[in-house]
């Protein structure tokens, strides 16, 4: 781990970016074209986006400056139409129609700044049956088929924290989306809406297996294929202490390095053939618990066995490689991942902290130059803007 040194300005510098405060995939989209340079202006609502922890310590907040902007106030989405005005990039994870009901919609935007691209994050998607209705990650992905791929086929399947809907199929989708339409907009000197659905981008993700499938190389139930956990040499396993070693020696010349140091010897056959494969499984997983997690890391450090513990998440940042790659770092007291992806003239960072709601809105007001916004009105409560 490192600490945190001023880091360039990355290869967004000079981007502006409008995001309507939200929680889940819309703040970390953000974040991410934060962490690449650009101006990330967050309208906060007073009272908070309730995600329920300090804002000190949001990191999916960090190198963006906040203003609070109360939208049911009649002086509200005037305040966010002289943002977006100035903006590049606006981002909102409202449920389909409340931007529009609002007065902040694609229409309201494009009719002050027709260069805009406006990016706007849900999980069913802004059309089709499911649109209008509540929903999480779990949800999302249950649907696309992904999430009936994990786990053990005797087991409901596993939840993969947020990481494959939210993040994976949500943040990311929803921001090569918008670099692409910056890319259009600088171009031809016209903005469009980008509709990133985490279904869409999730659906996506699997399109290998999709092919594997199609192929007849991929059986569509948990626990059966390659890289699903089904193959003894492609999984978890448990260890004398209660942690876990994982195997990814799919390769032959890995595979035979993976049984040497293992001290193994393969049953008759057991690499190709999958009637083969619990038996085999049986055998690693004994000799697994042989010893500690930590004893076979060392078995297996510096080899092409393709073989790692697993580490917790306070674990990970003191890996010798993730340290020396400064992997994550540390800012204003808080371990965090470092920005990705690296970039070698370019280089991006952590310029500031989580933003605090509201503790930008005279600097925004200045570097922008917005016209001086009015005494706050008294709080209201605010439309959810959780994408789901």
């Amino acid at each position: 781990m490192t600490e945190a040194k001023t880091p360039g300005h990355g290869p967004l510098s000079g981007v502006r970016v409008v995001e309507l405060a939200g929680i889940g995939p819309g703040p970390f989209a953000a974040m991410l074209l934060a962490d690449l340079g650009a101006d990330v202006v967050r309208v906060d609502r007073p009272g908070g986006p309730g995600l329920g922890i300090d804002p000190a310590l949001d990191v999916t907040n960090r190198n963006k400056r906040s203003v609070i902007v109360d939208l049911k106030d009649p002086g509200g989405p005037a305040r966010v139409l002289d943002l977006a005005e100035r903006a590049d990039v606006l981002i909102e994870g409202y449920r389909p129609g409340v931007a529009e009901r609002l007065g902040v919609g694609p229409g309201d935007c494009h009719a002050r700044n027709p260069r805009l691209v406006y990016g706007r994050m849900t999980g069913w998607g802004q059309q089709g049956p499911l649109a209008d209705r509540a929903g999480h990650d779990i949800a999302y992905i249950a649907l696309t088929g992904t999430l009936g791929m994990i786990g053990d086929p005797d087991r409901p399947p596993a939840v993969p924290a947020n990481l494959l809907g939210d993040y994976a199929g949500g943040s990311l989708y929803l921001v090569v989306g918008v670099l692409a339409a910056l890319h259009h907009a600088r171009a031809t000197g016209a903005g469009q809406v980008v509709d990133a659905a985490i279904v869409d981008g999730t659906a996506h993700l699997s399109a290998m297996i999709h092919g594997m499938l199609a192929a007849g190389a991929w059986q569509d139930r948990r626990g059966a294929n390659l890289l699903d956990g089904g193959c003894p040499y492609y999984g978890t396993y448990g260890t004398a202490d209660g942690r876990h070693m994982a195997v990814g020696a799919l390769e032959p010349r890995f595979y035979a390095e993976f049984l040497r140091l293992l001290g193994l010897e393969e049953p008759a056959g057991a690499h190709t053939d999958v009637t083969r494969w619990p038996e085999l499984r049986e055998r690693v997983a004994a000799r697994f618990k042989e010893r500690t997690r930590d004893a076979w890391a060392a078995v297996f450090d510096g080899t092409d066995a393709c073989v790692a513990p697993v580490l917790s998440l306070g674990e990970a940042p003191h890996h010798p490689h993730l340290a020396a790659r400064g992997t994550f770092t540390d800012h204003g007291g808080i371990t965090q991942p470092a920005p990705a992806p690296r970039f070698s003239a370019t280089p991006a960072g952590i310029r500031t902290g989580p933003a605090l709601p509201g503790a930008d809105t005279e600097a925004v007001t200045r570097d922008w130059d917005l016209p001086r916004p009015a005494a706050p009105a008294p709080s209201h409560s605010a439309e959810p803007s959780h994408p789901q």
